[in-house]
């Protein structure tokens, strides 16, 4: 089940139709208390949510999602106005897996948010047979979707989760900001590399005197070094 959060009625609509007609279980919503109250009946596998809404902003209902330790991994994906640097970069700092520019072509919305799906299950499939990660104070809990620094935990997103097992699985090696991006969002998107370092700059912050461990290779992209 997508939820859909979006007060304008025809795009509301529009994507609605789209994807149930591609497949896709979807709800929609006018204001974020309809979505609060959907969210006791049933948790979705992602959510599509606009920044701007008559009750309560996209961002506030983000940050909350974020809190919540029962629902804080869902990917959620922002709707943003178009040319709206200030608000993509605000909603990838607040927790935002991804976000879609207004307007949008409605089966490019339908590729990436499959994209985001696919990798959501994927990786909920293959931690049930991965390896933990230990790097200094730094270690990373597989199973238990669970990371701590100085054995104090740590809350990440499931983005941020997965691009830090990501980089944890290839040691040692640089990966580009396109590899990243289609290894980890799903798709390639020419010349967007935003999304990506958002996500790091908000992962190392976040892991504190151990987010020095993500290294930046200047004019190529990132790794983590470890000593076998």
């Amino acid at each position: 089940m997508i939820y859909i959060v979006e007060d304008e009625v025809n795009i509301r609509d529009l994507v609605i139709y789209t994807f149930q007609s591609t497949g896709l279980k979807a709800r929609g919503f006018e204001r974020a208390s309809d979505f609060w109250r959907a969210l006791d009946e049933e948790v979705p596998e992602l959510v599509l949510l606009d920044i701007m809404l008559p009750d309560e902003d996209g961002i506030s209902i983000l940050k909350k999602i974020r809190a919540r330790a029962d629902i804080q991994d869902i990917p959620v994906l922002m709707l943003t106005a178009k040319g709206s640097e200030y608000d993509r970069v605000i909603g990838l700092e607040t927790g935002a897996d991804d976000y879609i520019p207004k307007p949008f072509g409605i089966m490019e919305l339908v590729a990436r948010v499959k994209a985001h799906l696919r990798r959501y299950r994927m990786t909920h499939a293959d931690n049930m047979e991965a390896s933990d990660y230990a790097l200094q104070g730094l270690k990373v809990d597989i199973a238990r979707h669970r990371v701590t620094v100085d054995g104090e935990e740590v809350v990440l997103t499931y983005k941020e989760f997965e691009l830090l097992c990501y980089l944890f699985k290839n040691k040692n090696i640089v990966l580009t900001r396109d590899r990243i991006l289609c290894e980890i969002w799903g798709y390639n998107f020419d010349g967007e590399t935003r999304t990506v370092d958002v996500h790091i700059r908000t992962l190392r912050q976040k892991l504190g005197n151990m987010g020095n461990v993500i290294e930046t290779v200047r004019g190529v992209g990132y790794k983590i070094s470890c000593n076998e």
